[in-house]
C-alpha cells in the first residue's frame, strides 16, 4: 500500500516516464523470453528428433545391428561410436531378451530402463524426445537401440541472445530518453508552468495573471479554459469589490437603522406590555361581565340584526336545554324554538328600536308549567344592531300574588270571624240566659212560680205535666246543648283567628287533637258535596304520653290541614262506597313525641310524595289551593319546634302523615309562622 501511494503521489511526468519505462522493460523481457523459448522449441521438437532418426537409420544396418545386439562389448563398442555426437543426451542397447546390454550418458546421470518392456512406463515419468529403433538378427528376436536427444541449447546460443538483448537495452534506454525529453517539453513543462501558475494566483489572489498560450491539444485547450476562468473569476472579483463597498454601506446604513430598530423595539416591546396587561384586564373584564351574566336569575340571549344568536347565559341553556356552543351562530327559532311566536317581535324591536314586553308565556320546563315574562331589549352601536331578550321566571312572583291574595282573604275572612263570632256570642248568651230562665220559671221548688201559678187558677203541676207530655224540656235541654255547643265553636274561632304570642307551653295532644277535629268538622268548604261528620274517626291516644311543650295556636293549625287534606283524598276515591276512616294516634317514642294522621283515601304517586312540602307545589286546580300548607305545616314543625314530620303514602290505599315533637322544650324560635291555607 505504501508503494501504490507513493506512485499515485508523484508527479504527472514521473508517472508517464515510469509507465513508459516499465513497458519497455516489459516488452524487452517479454522478447528475449519468447526468443529463447522458440529456440529450445525448435531445437527439441525438429532438430533434435531428425538427428535421432539419422543415428537410428546408420545403426540399424545389418552389419552394425548384427555385432551389436550379440553381447554388451559389441554394444559399448557401437555406443562409442556417438559418444561424440552432441544432440545426443543417453543411448541404450537391450537384447533379443529385452535386457539392457549397454548404456551411454552425457551429462547428469539419467536413469534409463533395464528391460525394454519398461520403455512405456518410463516414457510417462521422463518428458524427453526418444527414438526406438530395432536391431535385425539373423535368427530370432530382434534387439533393440534406445537413443534420449540432448533438449540444452549450445552456449553459442545463450551468448549470441545475451549479446543481442544487451544491444536492444541500450538501444531501448536510448529511445526511452528521447520520448522522455519530450514528454517533458510537450506535457510536463506545460503542466508544471500551468500549476506555477495557479499557485501564484492562490498565494497573491491576483486575477489578472494568465497562463502562455501552448499548443493545440488538450493541455493548450486546459489553458485557454483557466484563462477563460481567471478573465471571469477577475471580473466576479470587481463586481464582488463593488458588492463589498455598496454592502459595506448598506450596513453602515443598517447599523443606523438597526439602532432605530432597536430603540423602537423597546417603545414597541413597552406597548406590547402595556397591551397585554390591558388585554388581561379586559379578559378578567370579560370574564368578570360573562360570570355577572351566567350569575343572573334570568335567561339573557344576544342576537344579531338578522336574529342569530351572539351571546347566550347559562340560564339560557338551562331553559332550553341547548348548549353555548350549538346556539351560538344560530337562529334563535332553531336554537330556542319556543321563541318562534314571538319572532315579529324581535324584528319589530331591532327595526323600529322600541322595548317589547310580552307580560306572561307559559312553558314546560320537564313536565310542570312554568310561567315566564318576556322583554326584548334593542342593541344600536358600531357592531351593528340586534335585540337582547330578557326572560324571567315569574312563576314563583304569580304564586306569591296568588299568596298574597289568599292570605289578604284569611285575613279578612279572620276578621270577619272575630267579628260574627263577637256578634253571633251576644244572641247565643240571650238564647242560652233565656233557657235558664224558662227552667227557673217553671221549677216547683221556687215559691214565686208556686204563688203565680195559684193566681192562675193553674196548678204549677198541671203544668208541669202538660210540658212533660209534649217533651218541652226535652226541646229546652236540646236548646241548651245546641247553644253551648255553637257557643265553644266561636270560642274555639276566636282563639284560632288571634296571632300567636309564641310562647312555648305544655299542651295537651288529645285536646287539641279534639279541638282540631271540631273545627274542621265545621268547615264550610267541606261541606260542598262532603260531610266531614260523616266519616269514622278513629282515636288511639298513648296514655303514657304527657303534656308535650309546644305553641298550640301552631299544633291546631298543623292538625287542621292535616284532617283537611285526608278529608279531601278520602273525598276523591272512586268507590265512595267504602266509609271513610282518619286515624288519629298519639305514641310516645323515645325523645319524641308522636302524632299519625292516616286516611283510606285515593295516596299518592312517588312523584308527588317527593315533592309534597315544597312550597307553592300542589295538585289541585287553579283556585283551589295555594301549595302553602303543607310547607308552612314542615315549617312550624321542624323550625319552630324542632321536631320532624314525614309521610308515607301508597296510591289507592291511603295516606300517613307522621309528626314529631321533642318531649324536651327547645329555644324559643323567630317569629311567628304565616297563617295556614288549604294544602
Amino acid at each position: 500500500m505504501q508503494l501504490r501511494q507513493r506512485l499515485e503521489n508523484l508527479p504527472v511526468g514521473q508517472k508517464l516516464l515510469a509507465a513508459l519505462l516499465v513497458l519497455m522493460v516489459t516488452v524487452l523481457v517479454v522478447a528475449n523470453l519468447t526468443f529463447i523459448s522458440a529456440a529450445y522449441w525448435i531445437s527439441h521438437e525438429s532438430m533434435a528428433p531428425q538427428a535421432l532418426q539419422t543415428i537410428a537409420r546408420l545403426v540399424t544396418q545389418p552389419q552394425l545391428a548384427q555385432r551389436a545386439a550379440t553381447s554388451g562389448e559389441a554394444a559399448n563398442a557401437l555406443l562409442q561410436e556417438f559418444d561424440s555426437y552432441s544432440p545426443l543426451r543417453a543411448a541404450a542397447v537391450y537384447g533379443p531378451d529385452g535386457q539392457r546390454l549397454a548404456q551411454l550418458q552425457h551429462g547428469s546421470h539419467l536413469t534409463l530402463p533395464k528391460h525394454f518392456d519398461d520403455l512405456d512406463d518410463w516414457r510417462l515419468t521422463e518428458f524427453r524426445s526418444i527414438q526406438v529403433a530395432e536391431l535385425p538378427l539373423a535368427a530370432g528376436r530382434p534387439g533393440h537401440l534406445l537413443l534420449v536427444a540432448s533438449s540444452e541449447l549450445p552456449m553459442a546460443f545463450y551468448t549470441g541472445t545475451f549479446t543481442a538483448s544487451v544491444g536492444i537495452l541500450v538501444f531501448s534506454v536510448l529511445l526511452w530518453m528521447l520520448i522522455a525529453r519530450q514528454i517533458r517539453r510537450l506535457i510536463t513543462r506545460p503542466i508544471y508552468d500551468l500549476e506555477e501558475l495557479t499557485r501564484q494566483v492562490t498565494r497573491e489572489e491576483n486575477y489578472s495573471l494568465r497562463a502562455a498560450p501552448g499548443n493545440h491539444d488538450e493541455i493548450g485547450s486546459l489553458a485557454e479554459a483557466f484563462n477563460t476562468m481567471l478573465s471571469r473569476i477577475e471580473a466576479r472579483e470587481q463586481q464582488l469589490k463593488r458588492a463589498r463597498d455598496d454592502s459595506q454601506a448598506a450596513y453602515d446604513a443598517a447599523q443606523g437603522l438597526a439602532e432605530e430598530t432597536r430603540h423602537t423595539n423597546r417603545k414597541l416591546e413597552l406597548e406590547v406590555q402595556v397591551r397585554s396587561k390591558i388585554e388581561k384586564k379586559l379578559t378578567g373584564f370579560q370574564n368578570y361581565l360573562n360570570s355577572i351574566i351566567d350569575s343572573m336569575p334570568s335567561a339573557l340571549i344576544a342576537l344579531d340584526e338578522e336574529l342569530y344568536v351572539t351571546q347566550w347565559n347559562k340560564e339560557a341553556s338551562a331553559l332550553s336545554g341547548t348548549p353555548l356552543d350549538e346556539a351560538l351562530s344560530q337562529p334563535i327559532f332553531l336554537a330556542f324554538e319556543p321563541i318562534k311566536p314571538f319572532l315579529p317581535q324581535l324584528k319589530t324591536t331591532v327595526e323600529q328600536h322600541r322595548v317589547v314586553k310580552v307580560e306572561r308565556v307559559t312553558w314546560l320546563k320537564g313536565d310542570v308549567p312554568h310561567h315566564y315574562a318576556l322583554t326584548c331589549y334593542p342593541l344600536a352601536g358600531s357592531a351593528g344592531r340586534g335585540v337582547v331578550i330578557r326572560i324571567d321566571d315569574i312563576s314563583q312572583r304569580l304564586s306569591l300574588e296568588e299568596m298574597m291574595v289568599q292570605s289578604e282573604k284569611m285575613l279578612s275572612v279572620g276578621g270577619l270571624a272575630a267579628g260574627m263570632a263577637h256578634e253571633i256570642n251576644n244572641p247565643l248568651g240571650a238564647i242560652l240566659h233565656n233557657v235558664q230562665n224558662i227552667r227557673r220559671r217553671l221549677s216547683p221548688e221556687l215559691p214565686k212560680n208556686q204563688a203565680q201559678a195559684e193566681a192562675a187558677g193553674v196548678p204549677l203541676a198541671k203544668v208541669n205535666e202538660y210540658l212533660q207530655a209534649r217533651e218541652i224540656p226535652q226541646l229546652l235541654e236540646g236548646i241548651q246543648g245546641a247553644g253551648a255547643r255553637a257557643a265553644k265553636i266561636v270560642t274555639h274561632m276566636l282563639s284560632f283567628s288571634r296571632r300567636s304570642d309564641r310562647q312555648m307551653a305544655p299542651c295537651d295532644l288529645p285536646a287539641l287533637i279534639d279541638q282540631a277535629v271540631e273545627i274542621a268538622s265545621s268547615d264550610f268548604d267541606l261541606s260542598i258535596g262532603f260531610d266531614f261528620r260523616g266519616q269514622s274517626i278513629v282515636r288511639q291516644f298513648d296514655p303514657r304520653l304527657g303534656p308535650v311543650p309546644g305553641t298550640a295556636n301552631e299544633l291546631e293549625q298543623v292538625l287542621l290541614n292535616l284532617l283537611k287534606n285526608a278529608a279531601q283524598a278520602i273525598h276523591q276515591r272512586d268507590n265512595p262506597a267504602e266509609p271513610g276512616r282518619i286515624l288519629l294516634r298519639t305514641k310516645l317514642n323515645g325523645p319524641w313525641a308522636e302524632i299519625q294522621v292516616e286516611d283510606n283515601g285515593v295516596g299518592m304517586p312517588e312523584s308527588v310524595r317527593k315533592r309534597m312540602f315544597e312550597p307553592f307545589f300542589t295538585t289541585k286546580e287553579v283556585g283551589q289551593g295555594t301549595g302553602l300548607g303543607l310547607s308552612v305545616s314542615y315549617f312550624i314543625i321542624t323550625n319552630n319546634h324542632k321536631g320532624q314530620m314525614e309521610v308515607q303514602s301508597t296510591q289507592g290505599v291511603g295516606t300517613c302523615f307522621t309528626l314529631r315533637l321533642p318531649l324536651v322544650q327547645p329555644a324559643v324560635a323567630g317569629p311567628a309562622a304565616l297563617g295556614g291555607g288549604n294544602g
